[in-house]
């Protein structure tokens, strides 16, 4: 299959190419095409072009667009899961996941509107807050969900009038160009474009004056790039960084049912997930059990290709992040104890058996930093407020999860967590209609909800007096 960029309405080639690597083989997939500098001004000034007419349309109009987009995504729901797991990596079920909640995300954003809030009436005076829209949004991707997060920065943007360029990660550019290909037919020239590059048209789209709103998922490193590549332009920016999420085992939680839970929250995707659970902190006299059960999962997850039928978890995206997080359990294994996992899997793709390690001192790597694989520390506590300091004592604060017997007492220790979403005996549970975002290095501004809308749109205060 060939590939194209989507630039002002029309699928075209790059100026050079990029290749593809399959990580459950580490062999070439495809050739993508690869946007320079020129094309991504052509592609600024098209988008900035189209801008006024997409916002005049009105929600009703962009609606319908939207509602149209989502059900030619549905028609290729196999295609792009499929496409996913050979990019990305993870097992064709959960690819399938992010396809179907990709979908489910155009047609909600679709339905959402933000209507203008009288904030005082009297005989005399009205006052009332309107929003409208920015203009130009550059939406940077990174390659754990590639799709996914995407749509949740496009489809909020265009509902509330804005045109939107989407540039996803180097090593997983593919869905976003099928996702170009389909809009290609349906949406107005401009309104949503894609480049894909080498990581250097980036640095272009977050510091162009004639781009209103950068809206970035990725590492806190880069991001911090991106907002003072923002700052000459004072533009609004959208930040969803790293995260190094905790959960917190309580005294009176059962074990054997928030293990599988905590297990496939620090695997799922191959724990490559901003929001996945990091670090464990348990009980003293709960730590064995734990390390136990989470040994016996580890044991028996079936690590491999996504595509191939029973694999629970799939490669590493790519060879960098695979020689660092072995790098991660190499440093560990000589500061604690490994009590799963530990090793590469045989074969050509990025494959690294879950590890479960046990006995590290706080200031380990793996416990300090986010290792974004499947390797998991837990550590041991014995006094609920020295625990809850050691959760919080860190640069990020993304989410945190509390297991415990009891919800009530569960609210009142995740309320003294400093994170900006903290679950209780669930985790990664993100409905669209619930805002989330990161607390300290972990992020700036919310996605989903109203609130995420709200970002891609200014306020103005009409101030009128009556009489």
């Amino acid at each position: 299959m060939e590939y194209a960029l989507l630039i002002d309405g029309q699928l075209v080639a790059g100026t050079q190419t990029l290749e593809v690597v399959n990580p459950a083989t580490g062999k070439p997939l495809a050739l993508a095409p690869r946007a320079d500098e020129a094309q991504a001004e052509t592609a600024i000034a098209a988008a900035r072009r189209a801008f006024p007419a997409w916002a005049a349309l009105g929600y009703a109009k962009r609606r319908a667009y939207l509602e149209t987009l989502a059900t030619a995504m549905e028609q290729r729901a196999e295609d792009f899961a499929r496409l996913l797991t050979q990019e990305q990596g993870k097992p064709i079920e959960q690819a399938r996941g992010e396809v179907g909640a990709s979908v489910a995300a155009i047609a909600y954003y679709a339905e959402q509107e933000l209507t203008p809030r009288t904030l005082r009436e009297s005989e005399g005076e009205r006052i009332i807050e309107q929003r409208y829209p920015l203009g130009v949004v550059a939406a940077i991707t990174p390659w754990n969900y590639p799709l996914l997060l995407l749509v949740l920065k496009m489809a909020p943007a265009l509902i509330t009038g804005n045109t939107v360029i989407g540039k996803p990660a180097p090593t997983t550019p593919l869905t976003t160009l099928l996702l170009g290909e389909i809009a290609a037919s349906i949406l107005p020239a401009g309104v949503f474009q894609t480049l894909v590059d080498q990581n250097d048209v980036g640095a272009l789209l977050s510091g162009h004056p004639d781009v209103a709103h950068v809206s970035f998922t990725g590492s806190t490193p880069t991001g911090k790039k991106v907002l003072a590549s923002a700052a000459d332009t004072l533009k609004r920016f959208t930040l969803e960084l790293g995260g190094n999420d905790a959960a917190l085992v309580l005294d009176d939680a059962d074990i054997a049912q928030v293990a599988p839970r905590i297990f496939a929250g620090a695997t799922t995707n191959s724990g490559q997930i901003c929001l996945a659970i990091k670090r464990v902190y348990a009980p003293r006299d709960k730590l064995d059990a734990l390390c136990d059960a989470l040994a016996k999962l580890a044991g028996e997850a079936v690590v491999g290709d996504g595509l191939e039928q029973g694999t629970t978890i799939g490669p590493i995206q790519n060879r960098a992040q695979y020689e660092k997080v072995l790098g991660f359990i190499e440093e560990a294994r000589g500061q604690g104890t490994l009590v799963a996992g530990g090793e590469p899997v045989a074969g050509e793709g990025y494959f690294i058996a879950p590890t479960i390690v046990r006995d590290l001192p706080d200031d380990a790597r793996l416990v300090r930093e986010e290792q974004f694989g499947p390797v998991l520390p837990v550590l041991a506590y014995d006094d609920l407020d020295e625990v809850i300091a050691r959760v919080n004592g860190t640069d990020y604060g993304l989410g945190a999860t509390v297991w415990t017997s009891d919800a009530e007492r569960g609210i009142a220790v995740a309320s003294r967590i400093e994170s900006g979403t903290v679950w209780v005996n669930r985790h990664l549970d993100l409905p669209f209609d619930v805002p989330f975002g990161g607390a300290k290095q972990s992020g700036i501004g919310r996605q989903q909800g109203i609130e995420g809308m709200e970002d891609f749109t200014q306020p103005r205060i009409v101030n009128a007096a009556l009489s």
